[in-house]
């Protein structure tokens, strides 16, 4: 499978930006809020594509739930990623009273500053990991996210993530080698790589357990980071108030680091370890899972 293959249909575009940059200058976040849940009913009505998608992992997480209450919980996962794109865009815009607590920036803190190398980052679509972005600057490192050229144009402009005045950069993977000699080279000056690790796009993959199922995990970033020789610590975001985030990066997990004979079963012991963070994070926060696919499809 090309790792082109099977591009997803973007929902973010420039008019729905500019519709609710333009809701939170009149009404405020609270205003712009309140817009969400006409939009999401529209979703959840006519975009059967997403709703079926969506009910794979609503299944998995409320087993419990009949159709309606399933269906309600969809509509709240639509309610909530409109309010994390909301956020988003008023950070962009210069609101800059979105608090934001940081979980185990000291031990991050502390490994950067005990050598030259950097380290990566890994995430997933939950929470607000572009908002995340932002909180990094206190690290004092230049971050570059690892993201295919194909990705939605608008809202890589909206937040406005790659321009010369900000710390966060876009390391496109389209290059011969998938972007991993610019990644290897920032690692090595000390930066900061961010990689999605949800979504294999094709490329290699291992299963692992979530929720109950198997589903196939890119092991890219396991496998830069063992190349690189540096940890990968999972970087989550979760919305807790209206104005207030918790960015936890204190789950990190150490680079495979053995013979290369037995690397290929720490790589698969890293990418089940990741499985179960994310498996702890839709117990916490189970309106924050914004993959809006079917994650398990073929693998049960």
């Amino acid at each position: 499978m090309s790792p082109n293959k099977g591009v997803e249909r973007k929902r973010g575009n420039r008019l729905g930006i500019w519709f609710f940059r333009s809701a939170v200058m009149l009404f405020g976040l609270r205003g712009a809020y309140g817009l969400l849940y006409f939009v999401s009913l529209y979703y959840l009505v006519f975009d059967r594509a997403v709703v079926t998608a969506t009910l794979a992992y609503v299944r998995r997480r409320f087993p419990d739930h009949g159709t309606l209450r399933r269906l309600a919980d969809v509509y709240l996962l639509f309610v909530n990623q409109g309010k994390n794109l909301i956020d988003r865009y008023y950070v962009a815009s210069g609101g800059g009273d979105i608090e934001q607590e940081l979980l185990g920036y000291e031990k991050i803190r502390d490994f950067l500053a005990e050598g030259q190398k950097g380290l990566i980052f890994l995430t997933a679509h939950v929470g607000n990991w572009q908002l995340a972005m932002t909180a990094l600057k206190d690290l004092g490192r230049t971050v570059h996210i690892m993201m295919r050229p194909e990705d939605n144009a608008a809202v890589k402009e909206a937040l406005n993530i790659d321009s010369n005045r900000e710390s966060v950069k876009i390391l496109y993977t389209d290059g011969a080698l998938g972007g991993v000699v610019e990644a290897l080279k920032a690692i090595g000056q000390g930066d900061v790589v961010s990689i999605m690790g949800d979504r294999a796009y094709g490329y290699a993959s291992l299963e692992a357990p979530l929720l109950g199922g198997d589903v196939r995990f890119p092991y890219g970033a396991f496998s830069l980071a063992a190349a690189a020789r540096c940890p990968v610590a999972v970087l989550l975001c979760s919305k807790v108030g209206v104005k207030k985030y918790i960015t936890d990066i204190s789950h990190v997990i150490n680079a495979p680091s053995g013979p290369r004979g037995s690397r290929d079963a720490e790589i698969k012991a890293c990418v089940r370890e990741f499985a179960g963070i994310l498996e702890e994070y839709a117990v916490h926060y189970p309106f924050q899972w914004f993959v809006f696919r079917d994650m398990w499809q073929g693998n049960d």
